[in-house]
């Protein structure tokens, strides 16, 4: 193996192979965010359950995550799953999502993206399915064809509600922290519009928060990182009850609605009545 730095540490990719690596994907689009499903061609992960295997691939195998889904075949914005065995004899497969960062313990939208190809692929019928991921098992419900799809995440909770923070640049912000199948910091008085013309503004603020959560120790939920920040603000429809920024971890931020960041948030509404 050779080692080669990276923002995000060092990175050991295979130093010489036999023949060119293989990789079988598709990739779909799900409002807004793609994901790249790996269909075959990734190493063998030992373990059991499919957090065991999560765990080889970050520690032994981060090299096929960068590939798959970093410069030059992906960017900051793709989400990678990988299809792997599940122990749950009532699941149809595992899978493990990562992005250009690192490894996420749930994504709503990527499930939506592996349910729809798998589907796509023949390997799925309309109704009921069932997916081991790192943290549970989610269900989605398959419509049809060309209909809409379901998904019920893991049970999502508040970890820690009325937080103070006290961001490097003097101000102070308040929020919750919550569990949705990532960690997430949820914050109202922010200061900032949600618009998309201010989005260096959203990223500057949302990566303060995360510094001052690493500050004060409070960067994780259980054993898992709080590595996502969900800025909200009143809605810009007078149908709707509000409106939302996630900045997710790489830096990037989530292009559709972000199921695990909803789920964080319905569980706080629910918390405070």
């Amino acid at each position: 193996m050779q080692s080669l730095p990276g923002k995000h540490g060092v990175v050991a990719y295979p130093a010489r192979m036999s023949k060119p690596l293989e990789i079988t994907i598709v990739d779909s689009h799900t409002e807004g965010e793609p994901t790249r499903v790996v269909i075959a061609g990734a190493p063998a992960l030992a373990g059991r359950t499919v957090q065991d295997m999560a765990t080889d691939l970050a520690a032994h195998h981060d090299w096929f995550r960068s590939a798959v889904v970093c410069e030059p075949r992906g960017n900051e914005v793709l989400v990678g799953a990988l299809l792997v065995p599940s122990a749950d004899p009532t699941c149809a497969t595992g899978v493990i999502y990562f992005n250009s960062a690192g490894l996420l313990g749930m994504c709503g939208h990527g499930t939506i993206g592996v349910v729809r190809t798998l589907a796509h692929l023949g390997q799925l019928a309309p109704g009921p399915v069932r997916l081991e991921t790192p943290v549970g098992v989610v269900e989605a419900q398959i419509s049809g064809a060309n209909e809409g799809i379901e998904v019920a995440n893991v049970r999502s909770f508040v970890h820690r509600a009325g937080m103070t923070l006290r961001l490097d640049d003097g101000r102070t912000v308040h929020g919750d922290i919550a569990w949705g199948g990532n960690g997430f910091f949820l914050c109202e008085d922010h200061g900032e519009a949600i618009e998309l013309s201010n989005l260096p503004a959203l990223n500057q603020v949302a990566c303060a928060i995360q510094r001052a959560l690493e500050r004060d120790g409070l960067s994780m939920v259980n054993s898992y990182p709080v590595d996502h920040v969900e800025l909200l603000g009143p809605p810009r429809a007078p149908g709707n009850h509000g409106r939302s920024f996630v900045y997710c971890p790489g830096g990037a931020y989530d292009r559709s609605p972000c199921g695990t960041g909803t789920s964080a948030k319905l569980a706080c509404l629910e918390a405070h009545g």
